[in-house]
């Protein structure tokens, strides 16, 4: 079983080009203004511009905001056609955006305990990932790892992805010790925050492919 592969907060044409080649299943665009890999509707829009449609074989756009309106989103949906909507809101907000949209939409997930992590749900997927803590800025992005064997046995509801403080080496133990059947990485395939590597890149594709995820169902 290949393991899919998200990377987020992507900034430049060539980094986003990188991600197409090398085989990322998604790409992340970010609409949180407190985040370092913030970009506008204008610039998203370039970097779609810049890369194949999934139609054509590319990656599906992910766009991330944070306890967003459904204003504020339908309005950057006629100028951005992402594919789904990552969003660090509450559960019933989320709903609301999907039905509204007609998008895919994940939820992020911050997770301390087993007890944390979600068991039905409405929603197409998760990002889970360490919680926010006090003094942060962002819900997300934050390189932060949590004890990955939480979601080992784990029936999830919905498709998801590990996130939070992945890096080329230790994304295969972090798949093999969570069976994740999907990874998303930020600052763990960039040279400073916002500007990706394209050898950081490959070698976490290469390697998430090493991981074990062969107990997860």
């Amino acid at each position: 079983m290949s393991i899919d592969v998200k990377i987020c907060g992507l900034t430049r044409v060539e980094d986003i080009q990188a991600c197409a080649t090398l085989g990322a299943r998604w790409v992340g665009l970010v609409f949180h203004p407190a985040s370092p890999r913030f970009i506008d509707p204008h610039h998203a829009a370039t970097l779609h511009a810049a890369i194949p449609t999934p139609a054509q074989g590319g990656p599906y756009r992910v766009g991330l905001f944070v306890k967003p309106s459904c204003e504020d989103i339908l309005s950057l949906l006629q100028n951005v056609p992402l594919d789904i909507l990552q969003l660090y809101t509450d559960e019933a907000t989320a709903l609301h955006i999907k039905h509204a949209t007609g998008k895919e939409v994940w939820l992020a997930r911050g997770v301390t305990h087993k007890e944390d992590l979600p068991h039905s749900s409405a929603l197409d997927g998760y990002i889970i990932e360490a919680p926010a803590q006090a003094g942060d800025t962002r819900p997300g992005g934050l390189g932060r790892t949590f004890d990955w064997s939480l979601t080992k046995t784990w029936h999830a509801p919905a498709p998801w992805l590990l996130a939070g403080g992945l890096t080329p080496h230790n994304v295969a133990e972090a798949i093999t010790t969570s069976k994740a059947p999907a990874v998303d990485v930020s600052s763990g395939v960039e040279e400073r925050p916002g500007v990706k590597s394209a050898a950081l890149i490959e070698a976490f594709i290469k390697n998430s492919q090493k991981g074990d995820c062969s107990h997860h169902k």
